[in-house]
């Protein structure tokens, strides 16, 4: 057995403790720990992380449905569009999108602004966080309407609402990219239903995580089947069982001390967290495609400093003039 044999169980732990608070099940930050610790390289890489979403992500949901903070209707649609997404993008991978480095960029840059709507929404003055009022608060979600056009739901006597198919487009494109990368999607969709649908973050992480758990059961079954056919290459698209039977099983009980840890948890501190983890990724991906490329890069880092700046002096004055009006009243 490998000297190292509790490093994977104790860095799963440690990731899925703090991302699951925010509904990802965090298999896409095992990537450097598989590549630069471990040494593993190709396909079988992604298809491990999703070995570790199977096992690592029912204690999770199984918490969530425990406090009633499942909003079913969310997670039907989520499972309904992420699956056959899932699959058109794991055949689009094979055959079309010989370089998937483009895609994860243009992934990377639609991170970037999501990442840049949630911290807007966290910095910006007099924006209540949504933190509960009492920690000890055991208010569940429920659902008022579900139709075709229209999801209606409670939480702690606040309704929301949003649109059901632009949750499943959104869900279709999620499936998709994570068929194309290998990855659950719960680190797209979940800002999006935060930042984008303004849904509190306290219903949205079991249903996401739910999504992410039939992604990775779709995709696992897919590179395991077709495993054979690239094996004669000397290619490793199977996932590495033992590896991520490892990972689940630290998984297991990170996620759900994680999800029974969340509702103690002020949502500015989880839309900080999701921020971090967003600009984080969105950074990893746009790096990863521009460090081959130094001049592209340097005129893109250039951009984006123009736009932060632009941003950023726009978002000042508008803060001043709703200073003034309220000076003035």
């Amino acid at each position: 057995m490998d000297a190292r044999w509790w490093l994977p169980p104790i860095t799963a732990f440690v990731i899925s403790f703090f991302t699951s608070m925010v509904g990802i099940s965090g298999a896409f930050l095992l990537l450097p720990v598989q590549i630069s610790l471990m040494g593993l390289t190709g396909p079988a890489v992604s298809a491990t992380n999703l070995v570790f979403n199977l096992i690592a992500i029912p204690s999770g949901v199984y918490r969530y449905w425990r406090e009633k903070r499942i909003l079913w209707p969310l997670a039907l649609i989520v499972v309904a569009g992420t699956t056959p997404g899932v699959i058109i993008g794991g055949f689009l991978r094979l055959s079309v999108l010989a370089d998937a480095e483009r895609f994860k960029a243009f992934a990377g840059c639609v991170l970037l602004w999501v990442g840049w709507r949630m911290l807007g929404d966290i910095l910006k003055p007099g924006k209540k966080s949504g933190a509960p009022t009492n920690v000890q608060s055991e208010a569940g979600v429920r659902t008022l309407k579900f139709t075709a056009r229209e999801l209606v739901f409670e939480f702690r006597q606040q309704s929301y609402r949003c649109k059901p198919g632009g949750i499943f487009v959104l869900s279709l494109v999620v499936g998709l990219i994570g068929g194309i990368y290998g990855i659950g999607g719960g680190a797209i969709i979940a800002p999006f239903f935060i930042a984008i649908f303004g849904l509190p973050v306290y219903t949205v992480a079991g249903a996401t995580l739910l999504g992410t758990f039939a992604t990775s059961l779709v995709g696992v079954g897919f590179y395991q089947s077709i495993a054979p056919f690239y094996q004669v290459h000397g290619m490793a698209v199977a996932p590495d069982w033992a590896l991520g039977i490892r990972f689940g099983l630290g998984g297991i009980a990170g996620m759900y001390l994680g999800a029974r840890t969340q509702r103690f948890i002020p949502a500015r501190y989880l839309k900080i967290m999701l921020a971090a983890i967003l600009f984080g990724l969105s950074f990893a991906y746009i790096w990863g495609y521009l460090r081959m490329r130094p001049q592209l890069g340097y005129a893109v880092l250039l951009l984006v400093m123009a736009v932060f700046v632009c941003s950023w002096g726009k978002r000042r004055r508008r803060a001043k003039a709703e200073s003034y009006k309220t000076t003035a009243r």
